[in-house]
């Protein structure tokens, strides 16, 4: 893989920056920047996702966010509530919760000094879902989606069901990988003496998310919910 380091514009690293939502929990996120951004505003490009910025998905990052702001974007990598540094507990996939703070986000972001209070959003899998869902939800920020390996319903194309056929290869890999990641404890760099306190939380409420999936095994309000086929007209 060839990796390009010079770009455009110069860039400037935020390791991490905290984004205060409305209930006071704090989101982690990382911000890549042209160095001139605040004297010349740029679009800003978000990814949201629970992947744990600081050392799941650090290498891809440093490779794509740098590459963006240097072509002139602010590139955010934010990590979702309960997870890597973000406050609080991941308590299920693609809840209404996530969407209310990806809002809030949206309009931080807007709202920065280095942004022209445009948005837009990536992402592949957990991201590409997020980015349809948000954009159901119609934010005023938001001005485009690159949505990759989602789907627009989450019971008939993802990996629970098939046909109605429980996946269970799938699920059981998917719901483990994700109980792994989403109890391991945030860094002490960042969130100081608390970090042992988050871990532990985590370790005592993070569910085993199949337990939810297995009792909803038809295309219930469970399924529909964050499913943008319901209404395409939404985005």
């Amino acid at each position: 893989m060839q990796i390009k380091r010079d770009f455009p514009r110069a860039v400037r690293q935020i390791e991490n920056a905290w984004l205060p939502l409305a209930d006071g929990t704090r989101l982690a996120a990382r911000i890549w920047l042209p160095i001139d951004a605040e004297e010349n505003p740029v679009p800003a490009i978000l990814e949201y996702i629970p992947y744990r910025k600081d050392d799941w998905t650090a290498h891809q990052d440093a490779t794509r966010h740098p590459y963006f702001a240097g072509h002139g974007y602010a590139a955010v990598r934010v990590d979702i509530r309960g997870t890597g540094d973000s406050d609080g507990v991941l308590l299920g996939e693609y809840l209404e919760q996530e969407q209310d703070d990806a809002l809030e986000v949206l309009a931080w972001l807007a709202a920065q000094p280095w942004c022209t209070g445009k948005v837009g959003m990536i992402g592949y899998s957990w991201g590409g879902f997020a980015g349809l869902q948000v954009a159901a939800r119609r934010p005023p920020e938001l001005g485009a989606v690159v949505t990759i390996c989602s789907t627009d319903d989450r019971y008939l194309d993802d990996c629970h069901y098939m046909g109605g056929c429980l996946l269970a290869s799938d699920m059981l890999k998917w719901a483990s990988t994700m109980l792994a990641y989403a109890a391991q404890p945030p860094d002490p760099r960042f969130v100081g003496e608390a970090w042992r306190d988050m871990w532990h939380e985590r370790l005592e409420r993070t569910p085993a998310f199949a337990e939810d999936w297995h009792a909803h095994q038809r295309r219930d309000e469970f399924w529909r919910h964050g499913s943008v086929a319901e209404d395409y007209s939404a985005i």
